[in-house]
């Protein structure tokens, strides 16, 4: 069974619905010990960096997401979930993040080299660009996904880029390394792409249930 954290700044409702259309058993907690237990973790977030892990810290659910992730079970950060897998963040003063990932999250410059200004946030529907093979790819070609964000991760190891758009800058969209993964975008809004890339991560875990 997947678990979804509850720490009060994930888009639950939505994240549920979509698990419940892939008819994915999942449960909603804040309890560090019931979502150890999880066969996979998903790890939401809207709102600020500053403040998720804030309430991560306070509640010791960031020690929990780092300890679930040396366990190898697939753990998926959505949106904001997914910057805050990353070392650190400018918003608001910088952050320290759950570390899991290596690079650092920025603001949209909002103008381009040549000083031409575009709108922040980066919102709405942007093409998916695949990097590397890996298993929440599967059996998917590239589409449009739904964006909304002002910040975006800025990391140096390719490697851990899977997927990417372009909003001026570079947009990292699908990350991952071993069994930890993040989609800055939100793939229950995303039409049947984004369900099917929500799909594969679920089978990840059913794959690894099916060999335990």
């Amino acid at each position: 069974m997947i678990g979804i954290i509850d720490y009060g700044m994930g888009n639950l409702f939505s994240v549920s619905k979509a698990l419940e259309r892939l008819e994915v058993p999942y449960f909603l907690s804040e309890n560090k010990g019931e979502l150890m237990k999880a066969e996979g973790l998903i790890l939401p977030g809207v709102g600020s960096f500053k403040d998720a892990m804030s309430i991560l810290n306070s509640t010791g659910l960031a020690d929990l997401v780092r300890e679930y992730a040396d366990t190898g079970k697939p753990l998926l950060g959505i949106c904001l979930g997914m910057q805050l897998l990353f070392e650190d963040s400018e918003e608001n003063g910088l952050t320290e993040g759950l570390q899991l990932l290596p690079g650092h999250v920025r603001r949209f410059p909002g103008a381009t080299a040549e000083g031409e200004t575009y709108k922040v946030p980066h919102m709405g529907w942007n093409r998916l660009e695949f990097l590397h093979s890996s298993p929440i790819l599967r059996g998917l070609e590239e589409e449009y996904v739904y964006f909304v964000h002002s910040y975006f991760v800025d990391t140096d190891n390719k490697e851990a880029v899977i997927s990417r758009c372009l909003y001026d800058v570079e947009v990292p969209a699908v990350v991952g390394r071993g069994k930890v993964f993040g989609m800055q975008f939100h793939p229950e809004k995303s039409g049947s792409l984004g369900m099917s890339l929500l799909r594969n991560f679920t089978e990840l875990v059913e794959e690894r249930m099916s060999v335990k």
